[in-house]
């Protein structure tokens, strides 16, 4: 059974920073895009970034979030995260991560992140 579990939201000031993760199983990891989105109550979910299979060292962002936000993955360990750095209050949302494994598109219960002071 194909399974994506967030974790690592939380409340945090502007200007801080949080990594989220993303673990994965029931497919083969290594060989899958994974892809972060968020959503804001009452809002089209947002796109943030894509890695690609293999090392990963290709990646995608959303214009918005480049140079603030670094997506990467453990293969060893299957597992994607989202280093968010100097994080705006506009940043709060439910994040997710996400795959799409044999034409069918996964998605995971999400990580609240709040940004507040």
């Amino acid at each position: 059974q194909l399974q994506l579990v967030e974790s690592g939201g939380g409340l945090v000031q502007p200007g801080g920073s949080l990594r989220l993760s993303c673990s994965a199983s029931g497919f083969i990891f290594s060989d899958t895009v994974m892809t972060w989105y968020r959503q804001t109550p009452g809002k089209e979910r947002e796109y943030l970034a894509t890695i690609f299979s293999g090392s990963g060292s290709t990646t995608t962002y959303q214009e918005s979030v480049k140079g603030r936000f670094t997506i990467s993955r453990d293969n060893a360990k299957n597992t994607v995260y989202l280093q968010m750095n100097s994080l705006k209050p506009e940043d709060t949302a439910m994040y997710y991560c996400t795959c799409w494994v044999r034409r069918k598109h996964y998605w995971g219960q999400g990580t609240q992140v709040t940004v507040s002071s």
